[in-house]
C-alpha cells in the first residue's frame, strides 16, 4: 500500500540536509503499489519527481508537487555460470550495502564503486563511477514502470545510452520512468582494477590482496578525501570533470604547464580534473555563509550548518563563472537541482 504524506520534511531525504518540504511524499515498497498509483493518478494536477536516497539532489526550495519514493528491496541471483552471475537488486537497496553483499560472495565488478552514497535505483541514472570504473560496465538491464500508463518495460544495456555520468534516464526519459530494479552481470573470477595512483600506493603495504582488500583501500581513500554525508551535508562531487579538445588542452598546457589531464574515451579529447581548476581559481576551503567547498576536495560543495539550497547554488555559480573566465572551460553540474 502506498503511504502518502502531506507537507513532508525532506531534510532526511537529501544528503545536503537542506530543510525543505514536499507538498506530498508517496512511499511505495512494491511494484504493484507503484503501478496502482501511476494508473489511478490521484494527484495529476501537480508536478511529480522520483527520489531515491537524495544523494545527488539539491533542493532550492520547498517542492510544490508529489515526490515518489520507491523503497523496493531484495537481492537475488537469477542466473549463474562458471564465469558470471546475474544479480537482480531492488531499486530501494542501499548501493554500498549491495557492494558489500557482492564482496561477501566474491562477486567482482563493483568493488571500485565502494562507499558511493545512494540507492541501487539511482546508479544507472547517473552512471555512477569512481577509480576507473563506471557502473554501466556491469549493468545487464534496468526494469522500469512507465509514468504515463503504468506499463513495465525492461531496458537493455545498449538502450540505456550510457555516457560519462549520464544515461537515457537522465536525459530523454527524465521523469518518465520509475526504476524498480537493476540487473548486474558480476564476475566470479574478479579482475581487479588498480591503475588509479592512490590505489596502487595504498596496496603496497599488503603482501597479497584480493577483492576485499581493494574495497578496504578504496573506502580509506574516500574517507580521507570526502566528507561523510551523515556528518556534513554534501552530495559528493558537485561538478563533472570537463572534457575538452586536444587543441584546447595544448593551449592550456602552454599557459599552465602543470595542468593535469588524461585522454578521454573519445579520441582527440582530454578530461581535466575539475578540482584542479576550482583550486586554481582560489575556491578551495572557502565559504559563502554556511555554504562552502570541502577543505580536502574543492570539487565537493558542503552545507556547514543551515545553508539553503539557493546559497549552495549561488556558490556553484560563482565557481563556474570564475573557472570559465580563467580557463574558458564551462563546468557542468553532476548534481540535479530541483
Amino acid at each position: 500500500m502506498i503511504k502518502l504524506f502531506e507537507d513532508y520534511s525532506l531534510k532526511n531525504h537529501n544528503s545536503f540536509k537542506i530543510d525543505v518540504k514536499a507538498r506530498y511524499f508517496a512511499e511505495a515498497d512494491t511494484i504493484t503499489d507503484l503501478i496502482h498509483f501511476v494508473k489511478h493518478k490521484p494527484l495529476t494536477q501537480l508536478p511529480l519527481i522520483i527520489l531515491g536516497e537524495g544523494s545527488n539532489v539539491l533542493f532550492k526550495s520547498d517542492y510544490n508537487g508529489v515526490i515518489i519514493h520507491p523503497i523496493i528491496r531484495g537481492i537475488e541471483v537469477i542466473h549463474e555460470d562458471g564465469k558470471h552471475v546475474i544479480v537482480k537488486a531492488g531499486a530501494g537497496e542501499n548501493w554500498d550495502a549491495f557492494v558489500e553483499w557482492a564482496i561477501n560472495r566474491h562477486y567482482g565488478g563493483i568493488e571500485n564503486l565502494s562507499l558511493i552514497p545512494g540507492s541501487v535505483g539511482a546508479c544507472p541514472v547517473q552512471n555512477i563511477g569512481a577509480y576507473g570504473v563506471e557502473v554501466s560496465e556491469v549493468i545487464e538491464s534496468v526494469e522500469t514502470i512507465d509514468m504515463t500508463d503504468g506499463e513495465l518495460k525492461l531496458y537493455s544495456k545498449p538502450e540505456c545510452n550510457f555516457g560519462y555520468r549520464t544515461s537515457i534516464f537522465k536525459n530523454e526519459l527524465k521523469g518518465d520512468k520509475i526504476i524498480t530494479s537493476v540487473l548486474f552481470r558480476l564476475s566470479r573470477s574478479p579482475v581487479l582494477k588498480t591503475d588509479y595512483g592512490e590505489i596502487r600506493k595504498k596496496l603496497k603495504k599488503y603482501k597479497d590482496f584480493d577483492i576485499r582488500t581493494l574495497r578496504t583501500v578504496i573506502m580509506e581513500i574516500r574517507q580521507e578525501k570526502l566528507p561523510d554525508p551523515a556528518q556534513i551535508g554534501n552530495a559528493g562531487s558537485f561538478f563533472k570533470n570537463p572534457v575538452i579538445t586536444d587543441e584546447e588542452f595544448k593551449k592550456l598546457v602552454r599557459i599552465y604547464p602543470e595542468i593535469p589531464g588524461h585522454p578521454s574515451d573519445t579520441p582527440g579529447q582530454w578530461k581535466i580534473p575539475a578540482a584542479w581548476l576550482i583550486e586554481k581559481c582560489g575556491w578551495k576551503d572557502r565559504c559563502i555563509g554556511e555554504a562552502g567547498t570541502w577543505s580536502r576536495q574543492p570539487l565537493v560543495l558542503v552545507n556547514y550548518g543551515n545553508s539553503t539550497g539557493k546559497q549552495i547554488l549561488e556558490l556553484a555559480e560563482s565557481i563556474t563563472r570564475d573557472v570559465s573566465e580563467k580557463f574558458s572551460i564551462q563546468l557542468e553540474k553532476e548534481v540535479n537541482v530541483i
